[in-house]
């Protein structure tokens, strides 16, 4: 699960940074809040992960 969720963000980033080179307007509007969106919610997915597994050890 790690490791995707680790994959998932760094396509994220690398979309969201992508995005603004590649599309205007609007279509580069959605694009930037979904790959943005999709970041922060894996970002916090490992954060959690990673407090719960240190508050168990």
């Amino acid at each position: 699960m790690k490791p995707l969720l680790w994959l998932l963000l760094l396509v994220a980033l690398a979309v969201n940074i992508s995005s603004s080179f590649l599309f205007d307007g609007a279509q580069q509007a959605l694009i930037s809040i979904a790959t943005g969106l999709t970041a922060l919610a894996s970002g916090i997915t490992l954060a959690v992960r990673h407090r719960r597994q240190r508050a168990t050890s």
